[in-house]
């Protein structure tokens, strides 16, 4: 196969290179022994995921991010999917320009929304910053919410609940029955894509953070402005696991293939 499409297979190799490279170079600068980013390691050492692990800021910010992902993941879903429920199955006028409205939060710049958004709710109304991130990420994950579990009802055939209901069931035992199943694996995985986003994101955050209030993207922007040691490359590692973890139990308990519809 490699001798009959050796261009193909050049191809391939250079986009597992680009996208393995930088996570391989990760994992050696933060499993060194010696005191800097440099690669290849300086021998190996667990010494950095110990210093990671004992630095404070970052167990704090941590705190705040995970409580920040997890309510704006819920919140996002808990508008969203009526929403994409009255997209699809409802008679909504302009429905084109509506789910082009949803969109908005990923056609704008993170940072002019989150300057619109500090202008408004911090400056205007005196939320405080941890209200704020929250309200902003909600804005930033709704199209996720939207998009994902539109495409979960977009492609079940509206006839299911029809047949549903022409056989005695009413609104709610539909929905429950049939209507809510078909949604699952559209609502798993906008959560999972909606909290990994969450937790990793900086420019809104950026924006968004307060005095004593801070995400942990932000918090490790911050060390390496002023320190070059693999401490936050221990703590990428450990995000990254994180990640992992959570598509391995994903996996488990789901399955890839009905979460992504395939």
């Amino acid at each position: 196969m490699i001798l009959r499409r050796p261009l193909l297979s050049l191809l391939s190799a250079i986009a597992f290179t680009v996208m393995l490279g930088p996570v391989v170079i990760l994992l050696g600068v933060a499993f060194t022994a010696g005191s800097t980013l440099t690669f290849p390691p300086e021998g190996l050492s667990l010494r950095w995921f110990a210093a990671a692990v004992e630095y404070r800021p970052f167990i704090d910010t941590l705190g705040t991010s995970l409580v920040v992902a997890v309510a704006s993941t819920l919140a996002a879903l808990v508008l969203g999917v009526p929403a994409t429920l009255a997209l699809q199955r409802g008679a909504v006028p302009g429905r084109a320009v509506v789910e082009n409205l949803f969109m908005t939060p990923i056609i704008v710049p993170e940072l002019v929304l989150g300057l619109a958004l500090f202008q408004q709710f911090m400056v205007g109304l005196h939320i405080t910053a941890l209200g704020t991130l929250i309200i902003g990420h909600t804005v930033l994950l709704l199209p996720y919410a939207v998009r994902v579990v539109g495409a979960s009802l977009a492609l079940a055939d509206p006839k299911l609940e029809e047949a549903a209901r022409g056989l005695g069931a009413g609104p709610v035992r539909t929905f429950f029955t049939v209507t809510l199943p078909v949604m699952r694996p559209g609502i798993i995985s906008a959560t999972i894509l909606a909290f990994i986003t969450s937790l990793n994101n900086v420019p809104l955050s950026l924006l968004l953070t307060g005095p004593g209030v801070a995400t942990l993207p932000v918090e490790m922007l911050n060390y390496v402005q002023s320190s070059f040691d693999p401490v936050v490359a221990a703590v990428s590692v450990i995000l990254l696991a994180l990640s992992v973890g959570v598509a391995l139990l994903t996996e488990r308990l789901v399955g890839f293939n009905k979460v992504f519809g395939r």
